[in-house]
This record gives structure tokens, C-alpha cells and sequence, in this order.
């Protein structure tokens, strides 16, 4: 299948949710009682019906998957023709075995996500999330592996297939974005992605300290939600990359103030610490990625614990510079 045919109907099956903004559902009740997480399978619909019986189908469980996140149009020729193109793509099908056969049953990840949700709901009654659904989509763009609207979330799981894709190279992924599409990051990734969501941002633009609290608040979070999920799968780390994280934090912190970091803007000069990569160029090819992500972690951790500030009142902080001052991070 050609990579612009894979875009194409990528388009059509999602709508970034940045651009949109769910309208309530007829039928729609306050569901913040609701704790169970249960995830509907788009993909299984997809790939598991003939091409004569998939448009039937789809019109079928619409209802279902009835989500602004999901360009449902079952009575639209044009897109059924392309959808029915995509699902006998031998590509695509052996990237649906693959997610069935690694995630057949997504048990393990309902129950995670939904006492994950019970606390998120209990600090933040306004992250409410009641519809969850899988797709693969075979776009491997490792930014759009979860898409939210204002009260749903798509998982494109054939992003977390991507290690097993290795004769495809990776669809053109780097290997350290490989390293991370697993399983074992899956959870931390969805409550993320709704994190993000309710933490707010300076209006007047963002240096690098705003980035690095920025961050350190979703990865705080992630440690009253996911409890029990170790602190390298929450901040997308391999072992390694935790273990020279935890020898070298000090040093990192001390080369971004040496060079009178903490205050750019220029993206130029402050991407190498933000950005997803194999590791940060400053410290060497041995180094973590994203070490102010840890910093960041570190300072709203002795900010909370100095502080007493509740979860939302973290979240509408956007004074970094207060963050940092409370926390007075030593380390």
C-alpha cells in the first residue's frame, strides 16, 4: 500500500482533537461515576469482515463507535471504497495480526486505566474520559499513538506493534522510538495524552523552565494515577536511559544553568532537551533523552511536597518560576 494511500485513509478515520470539540450525545448522562474502562475495537471490525459484508457492518456499529475521533460514513461510497482498499492491504492485514496476536484481550490494560481513572476523577473531576477505542491506522507517526476529545480517546495500537515490524524497518520509525512502542508503556502514554489536556500554559509564550515544569506536572501525575507503573515506562525511558538518568541528574542540571538555559525560548537552542530522541546531544551518546522531563519531575515533586497545592491547583499554575523557587531543587 502506498504510504499516500495510508495517509488518505488515516485522514478519514481521525480528527486531531485539537480541532474539534465534542458536541454531548443524545442519550449522554453524567457518567463520572462510571469507572469502568472499556475499550471498543475498530480495528476488529475492520479487519475481521469480507469485503461484501463490511459496509453492512460498519452501518451496523456505528452507533458504537459513534466519536467525533472516528470518521464514521458508512453511507458515503467513496469512503467505504477506500476503507475496504485499506483493510485487504496485505500490509495492513499483517499489521492487524500482529495486534492480534499481541493484544487480543486488552483486560489488563482496562483494569490499569480504570483505576487510573478513579483517581485522576477524584483530584480532577474535569478529566472525564467515558468512550475508549483502538484503531490501527498504519500511520507510525509516535505523535498521534493517542488522540482525545473532550470526553473520548483513540488508541492507535499498531503503534505499540511497532518492534515487531522490524523487516518493514519500522515503517521508517528510528529504532529508539521502536523501544518504547511496547506494551509496558501503553497506560502511562493514555493518561498523558488527558494530562496534557488540563495543564495550562503561559499565554505569553514558553522558555525552556516552562517546558521543564511543564512535563514534570504530566510525570507527577502519572505518579498518583499509575501508582504502581515504574518511573521509566512513565517517562518513555529504556533501562539504560533510566540508569544514566539516575547517576547523572546533578550534571544536567548544572550544565543548564552554567549556559544560562532555564530562560530561552529559541527552540534552536533548547530543542535537543525537549525533543524525542535517542539521547541529548550536550551529554554524550550515552545520555538519556529528554532529561529536563526528569528535572521537571524532580521540582514538582518537592514543589507538591512543600507546597500542599492540590492537583488542580498544580495544573492552573503557570508561574514556573514560582515552582522552581518553592521547590528550591538541590539535587
Amino acid at each position: 500500500m502506498s504510504k499516500i494511500k495510508i495517509i488518505l485513509c488515516t485522514i478519514m478515520l481521525l480528527l486531531v482533537a485539537a480541532s474539534c470539540k465534542e458536541q454531548p450525545r443524545k442519550g449522554s448522562s453524567d457518567t463520572s461515576k462510571t469507572e469502568k474502562v472499556v475499550f471498543h475495537r475498530f480495528e476488529q471490525v475492520l479487519f475481521e469482515s469480507s469485503p461484501e459484508t463490511l459496509p453492512a457492518r460498519i452501518a451496523e456499529t456505528q452507533q458504537e463507535f459513534d466519536t467525533p475521533l472516528l470518521n464514521i460514513s458508512p453511507n458515503d461510497p467513496q469512503y467505504m471504497a477506500m476503507l475496504q482498499g485499506f483493510a485487504q492491504d496485505p500490509t495492513m492485514r499483517e499489521i492487524y495480526q500482529a495486534v492480534k496476536q499481541r493484544y487480543s484481550d486488552l483486560t489488563w490494560l482496562e483494569k490499569l486505566l480504570t483505576h487510573a481513572m478513579k483517581k485522576a476523577r477524584t483530584a480532577m473531576p474535569e478529566i472525564d474520559y467515558r468512550n475508549f477505542y483502538t484503531l490501527v491506522t498504519g500511520d507510525f507517526n509516535y505523535d498521534n499513538r493517542v488522540f482525545l476529545s473532550d470526553h473520548d480517546m483513540v488508541v492507535c495500537i499498531d503503534q505499540y506493534v511497532l518492534p515487531q515490524m522490524e523487516k518493514y524497518g519500522y515503517f521508517g520509525c528510528p529504532r529508539y522510538i521502536a523501544n518504547i512502542c511496547d506494551s509496558a508503556y501503553m497506560a502511562a502514554d493514555c493518561m498523558a495524552a488527558m494530562a496534557r489536556q488540563h495543564i495550562s500554559i503561559p499565554t505569553n509564550g514558553m522558555n525552556l523552565l516552562d517546558y521543564i515544569i511543564a512535563e514534570g506536572k504530566v510525570l507527577y501525575f502519572l505518579d498518583q494515577v499509575l501508582p504502581k507503573t515504574e518511573g521509566r515506562y512513565k517517562i518513555r525511558y529504556t533501562q539504560e536511559q533510566w540508569d544514566w538518568m539516575q547517576k547523572n541528574e546533578k550534571h544536567a542540571w548544572s550544565y543548564l544553568l552554567k549556559n544560562q538555559l532555564l530562560y530561552v525560548s529559541d527552540m534552536n537552542q533548547i530543542h535537543t532537551f525537549i525533543d524525542e530522541a535517542p539521547k541529548t546531544n550536550s551529554f554524550g551518546n550515552d545520555s538519556a533523552p529528554r532529561t529536563t522531563d526528569y528535572i521537571g519531575w524532580q521540582i514538582v515533586k518537592l514543589y507538591m511536597k512543600k507546597s500542599n497545592a492540590s492537583l488542580q491547583e498544580l495544573f492552573a499554575e503557570t508561574d514556573s518560576q514560582k515552582i522552581l523557587n518553592i521547590a528550591n531543587y538541590r539535587p
